[in-house]
């Protein structure tokens, strides 16, 4: 009898290692450069003003959140930030983008066994030579049949690349932790979603849960992912 599911689909920032937290000690450091100029809530408020209006010109990514940092540095001070400061958030930006990749707990035992049974993709989003940098270093790039980099993760990429590269949408398993990109569009074509969160969402890819949607899974390890592709059959 053959498999109902035969595709897992994984995104990577935040999923299988870690990024997230990267970006908050940068906007720690981004917080204490500014401190002269306005309060942490109110920077913070500026900031992220900053990366809704920027992300559809930028996208995702860590050059998008430099050049919101600096947009935001250059506002919250009337053009008064001093040059210093644009050369730190810069080289905090570079830092950022030459950090190692640390995998997430499970990552590699769970993606090397699912290799063995299962076709894989890797559907993230980002910045191109940034995202093929994580996945190279990652030592999981092999373990993929196919890796998908997008500026945004939309129904209709979902479907092309599950039509494309899988045996269609109804025979694939998307696992990721952000509800908006991973979770939402996926279900919509008629996937699997697994929903792993990997501390607080950040506020630009908060959805509602789908938790109506029979194909919708709220895991709390990415270890829950082994066995609930043997349930799904």
């Amino acid at each position: 009898m053959p498999k109902t599911l035969t595709t897992v689909a994984f995104d990577a920032d935040d999923t299988l290692w870690h990024t997230e937290r990267f970006f908050r000690l940068t906007q720690a450091k981004f917080a204490e450069l500014l401190t002269d100029f306005t309060e942490p809530d109110h920077l913070e408020e500026r900031l992220l003003e900053a990366e809704r209006r920027n992300v559809g010109h930028y996208g995702f990514g860590t050059k998008g959140f430099v050049l919101s940092m600096i947009e935001t540095a250059i506002e919250v001070t009337e053009e008064r930030v001093p040059a210093s400061v644009i050369a730190e958030l810069m080289a905090c930006g570079r830092e950022m983008l030459q950090h190692p990749i640390d995998l997430l707990p499970h990552a590699c035992e769970v993606v090397e066994t699912l290799a063995k049974s299962h076709r894989l993709l890797l559907i993230t989003k980002g910045d191109l030579l940034d995202q093929e940098r994580k996945v190279a270093q990652s030592g999981l790039g092999d373990l993929f049949e196919w890796v998908e980099i997008v500026s945004h993760k939309t129904p209709d990429i979902y479907t092309r690349t599950f039509i494309r590269h899988a045996d269609g949408p109804d025979r694939a398993l998307m696992v990721g932790d952000s509800m908006k990109s991973d979770i939402v569009p996926s279900l919509s074509v008629g996937s699997w979603a697994a929903h792993v969160p990997n501390g607080p969402a950040w506020a630009l890819e908060h959805a509602e849960t789908p938790k109506e949607n029979p194909r919708f899974v709220a895991l709390s390890s990415l270890s829950e992912v082994l066995p609930l592709v043997q349930e799904i059959g």
